[in-house]
């Protein structure tokens, strides 16, 4: 028995996710997060049934009087629905088997509701009223914890706050130039909200400088949010920026390579894992960005790299956080030097992080070979001279980048399992834990084995697969670069371990500066704003005083100023007085 394609699009996963949530709090713990794996269930299944002839606009209606969209269905929204369904149901049972409590999951699923609605959505306006909502949920998420969770909670909501409206402002100047919201009649954002929809776009995806929410807000809530916190919210970046810019732009491309080696060299000086694999979302979403930018030069076949590395990120990146979570979880230690030898007692965790450790450094057999290979491929096919740079650079900054990845990754594996001593003896993975982590590590092996099943997964399938396009992901060519990367890892690690030990603690990122910056500056804007008032306050009463004091003792106020006269004013003078001031008063009224 089948189930018809518009049944399906008549229901709006958000929706189901939504009560769900509720759900997860009305129910008993297990039956509530049984409910909530069955909900991202569906949500994967039916993007994967809606691929076969259920794209369309659904649920096209008018919202505050304009044309919207609440269920667009196409190749791009369609890949998204099928990564982010299999990765919560994976979350979800990962949360359940970590003791998250149950708000946890709550508050996770609302965060996972909204961002199918901005993935979902088919114009502008629905987009930015969900991708308003997400800042609201994931930041709820991280405010459950508690703590140290709290303040990085306010600070992740200033940057999503402002970026929100940024992209907003964007938005209405989009309408007012194209006159329409829905993404079927114009291709990408007006030009003339590029600017404004790149930067409020920008904070979200991490850009350089716009990126400290990242380190500052991931490490800190409970280790199933961060599982949750550390794929959605930029990933879903990444697409509404190739949304927002599908043609590309060599601007886009270039930072995409200089985000690839700032966060992979930051993550290098990290030793709070978590904090370190925050990092490295930096440096993956620079991939992924280098791919949509290289679409102006190269054509589709960037697009689908740009694409298949958000969708294999997903899934290692997730992984990675779960194996991370694993150990904070049963040690309670969150410094990697303080860790070491764990691969003998947490062998499980072990495996499962060296699946995710091979498939983000791109080691062959991993899906992070196929889709960082496809960009890499996109750098090469450049040849043009770009704001007067050598368009190999590009490919260099990706190659560099590689390969900091892979010693952070070494770095990261070397303290936690190898590293000194077994001082600590916890024990491994629960059940549910395990479940999590096998699906995402499964996924990982299986596109990296079967990777035309990922190519078919992406939109412009047809292209790529076809004999116009060289794509042999597992060439000579591919694997000796691959060994290479892998040995200048290695290599790399093992001759920088000590400089690297004394740079991480004289190396501030651009948080050193920015946030006692806008703590003092937010202090100062309370403190002036505070004392302005009382300043007139002060003026406006002294000023009522001194009037009510004058009126009631003329004399003894002109006494003061020094005239010693006898005031007499008889009752027709009086009034002719305050008739003319009432008069002057109401012409002054007047003219204001």
């Amino acid at each position: 028995m089948t189930v018809p394609t518009s049944l399906l699009a008549s229901i709006p996963p958000y929706i189901l996710l939504a009560f769900a949530a509720l759900a997860v709090l009305a129910l008993p713990r297990r039956a509530g997060h049984a409910v909530a794996a069955l909900a991202t269930a569906f949500t994967f299944a039916q993007a994967v049934l809606l691929g076969d002839g259920g794209t369309g606009a659904h649920l096209a209606t008018t919202f505050l009087g304009f044309d919207v969209v609440f269920f667009n269905v196409d190749q791009f929204s369609l890949l998204m629905g099928v990564v982010v369904g299999f990765l919560a149901t994976a979350a979800v049972l990962y949360a359940y088997g970590s003791e998250a409590p149950t708000w946890v999951t709550a508050f996770a699923l609302t965060y996972v509701a909204t961002t199918l609605g901005t993935i979902y959505a088919g114009d502008w306006l629905t987009l930015i009223f969900f991708w308003e909502l997400t800042a609201v949920t994931s930041t709820l998420l991280v405010w459950q914890h508690g703590g140290a969770a709290v303040r990085a909670g306010y600070r992740y909501a200033l940057f999503h706050g402002t970026g929100g409206t940024i992209l907003l402002a964007a938005v209405v100047v989009h309408f007012v130039n194209a006159g329409t919201f829905l993404f079927s009649e114009t291709v990408g954002i007006h030009p003339a909200a590029a600017v404004l929809a790149a930067v409020g776009i920008g904070i979200n995806c991490g850009f350089i400088f716009l990126h400290s929410w990242l380190p500052d807000t991931y490490p800190r809530p409970h280790v199933a949010a961060s599982v949750f916190l550390s794929v959605f919210t930029t990933k879903t970046a990444a697409y509404v920026m190739y949304r927002a810019f599908p043609e590309g732009g060599m601007w886009l491309a270039y930072l995409g390579g200089f985000m690839a080696v700032y966060g992979a060299f930051f993550a290098l000086l990290q030793y709070d894992p978590r904090r370190l694999l925050s990092y490295h979302i930096q440096a993956q979403l620079g991939y992924m960005l280098a791919g949509f930018g290289l679409a102006t030069a190269v054509g589709e076949f960037a697009v689908v790299g740009g694409f298949a590395h958000l969708f294999n990120n997903v899934l290692y990146k997730s992984l990675l956080f779960m194996a991370v979570g694993v150990v904070v979880y049963r040690t309670g230690v969150e410094d990697i030097r303080e860790m070491g030898g764990l691969w003998r007692v947490m062998p499980v965790t072990f495996l499962v992080y060296l699946v995710g450790a091979a498939s983000i450094t791109a080691v062959p057999g991993f899906n992070g070979f196929i889709s960082k290979g496809m960009v890499l491929d996109s750098a090469h096919e450049v040849h043009e001279y770009v704001l007067l740079l050598d368009s190999g650079l590009l490919w260099w900054l990706l190659v560099l980048g590689g390969v900091g990845t892979f010693m952070s990754f070494i770095k990261l594996g070397y303290y936690m399992f190898f590293h000194g001593s077994a001082t600590l003896s916890p024990d491994d993975a629960t059940p549910f834990q395990t479940v999590g982590m096998l699906l995402a590590a499964g996924a990982c092996v299986f596109f990296g084995v079967f990777y035309t099943q990922l190519i078919e997964l992406m939109p412009f399938t047809d292209l790529i697969l076809s004999d116009e396009v060289y794509f042999k992901p597992y060439s000579r060519s591919h694997l000796v670069e691959s060994a290479a990367l892998l040995v200048a890892g290695f290599a790399g690690f093992f001759a920088l371990k000590r400089p690297l030990g004394w740079l991480a603690h004289r190396m501030p990122d651009v948080d050193a500066v920015l946030f006692p910056a806008a703590f003092y500056l937010g202090r100062g804007s309370v403190w002036g704003v505070t004392e302005l008032w009382a300043a007139v306050d002060r003026a406006t009463m002294a000023l009522a005083g001194a009037t009510m004091r004058t009126a009631t003792s003329p004399r003894e106020t002109l006494s003061r100023a020094g005239v010693d006269t006898e005031i007499r004013a008889g009752i027709g003078r009086s009034v002719l007085f305050l008739t003319l001031a009432a008069g002057v008063a109401l012409f002054a009224s007047l003219l204001l």
